[in-house]
């Protein structure tokens, strides 16, 4: 089903509020695309202009309340917010800040404190300026931080949110499954890359926001750079690793397949990969830390290899590609059931890098993989 019944969002709305009683605060300020969504279940792809800014308001009773540009307001008037405030945007001389203060002033008592996300893979969406502009038009009442509230929100999914991520990456597993239609020796990555996007809209997807990769003999030198337009050739390693989306939720995997028959530390290096990333798949239980999943990954790593210097060995997922936690030495984030968490060895070999990801849920018991599972031998194409 796509979309949300309104008793998702209530309940979503009366957590917030909850620990909104708790940290004393009088409102939240939201500006962001994912976290005006996860609050009103208002999906667009007009977020991709920057030219305009747009504000949920949280107060700690009651219904969230919309201060929007007056082009989105029809589609607002479609989710469950019934208290939708606009103006005319872009305007250069007042681009919603008065409205802005107009509604936190009637929602929020005298000093009330209104906090905005702050913490790590926060941002405001609004110029910084009118930032400034509001907090000296509100007075006596304070801007702050939101004491991590929307991080302990999101972090945690409902089924009905896990069953939209299932359904995506069920999508990309058909799209991959069909890697060998587009891809053999002498196919350009470029067009490899194409024709992949166009297998996962194919499949379903609503769009492919993110497709990474590489193709070199042996491995890739990095999962970031844009696709050459140089052929496959026998002896490479073809990585696809793709965040596309359905109904607003992502997925978030990769594989890997030899352009024929692959060499047998490349191979070797593959099956370790897998075994690594069971191994933290194994304990992915509620109560285990972000920071033992990343040790079990990097133990099997390093057992005869080097590790890449990614950064992490995996993170949270959801309506954002990538989200918190990580999975690294120092997060120690308890897993609890509702979590939906990559799993993202990666080992370096003969010079290059080789990289694997799955997408698991946490359970009440032993976790779920919601990407289909594969085993250590590389498929050949």
């Amino acid at each position: 089903m796509r979309g949300f019944e309104p008793a998702e969002f209530s309940a979503r709305t009366e957590r917030a509020q909850v620990m909104m009683n708790a940290a004393g605060l009088s409102a939240l300020l939201l500006t962001t695309e994912t976290d005006v969504r996860y609050f009103t279940g208002y999906l667009t792809r007009f977020w991709e202009s920057p030219t305009r800014p747009w504000f949920l308001i949280l107060p700690v009773a009651g219904k969230p309340v919309a201060v929007i540009p007056s082009i989105g307001a029809s589609l607002m008037g479609q989710t469950w917010i019934d208290d939708i405030r606009t103006w005319s945007s872009p305007d250069l001389q007042d681009d919603g800040v008065s409205l802005l203060t107009d509604a936190l002033t009637e929602l929020t008592p005298l000093k009330g404190r209104i906090g905005m996300p702050d913490g790590h893979e926060t941002h405001a969406r609004m110029p910084v300026s009118d930032i400034e502009r509001l907090r000296n038009r509100l007075g006596s009442r304070h801007i702050t931080g939101d004491h991590g509230i929307l991080r302990q929100l999101r972090i945690v999914k409902s089924e009905a949110e896990i069953a939209k991520i299932e359904t995506a990456c069920a999508i990309a597993g058909r799209a991959f499954a069909r890697v060998p239609e587009i891809a053999r020796a002498g196919v350009p990555l470029d067009e490899v890359f194409r024709g992949f996007q166009i297998l996962c809209l194919e499949e379903g997807a609503d769009w492919v926001p993110y497709l990474a990769g590489g193709a070199e003999q042996g491995g890739y030198s990095d999962v970031i750079s844009p696709a050459s337009s140089s052929p496959l050739e026998d002896g490479d390693v073809l990585m696809l690793d793709t965040g596309l989306v359905w109904d607003g939720y992502f997925s978030d995997f990769d594989r890997n397949w030899s352009v024929g028959p692959a060499n047998p530390d490349v191979k070797s290096a593959y099956a370790r990969l897998i075994e690594a990333s069971d191994a933290a798949f194994e304990i992915a239980r509620p109560g285990a830390t972000a920071a033992e999943l990343f040790h079990a990954i990097n133990t099997v790593l390093t057992k005869a290899s080097e590790s890449t210097d990614a950064g992490r060995l995996g993170h949270g997922l959801g309506m954002s590609l990538t989200e918190w936690p990580s999975l690294i030495p120092t997060d120690q984030t308890v897993l609890e059931p509702g979590m939906v968490l990559t799993l993202e060895p990666g080992i370096a070999v003969g010079g290059k890098i080789l990289v694997h990801e799955e997408n698991i849920v946490v359970t009440d018991d032993v976790p779920r993989f919601i990407s289909p599972r594969i085993g250590p031998e590389m498929i050949q194409l």
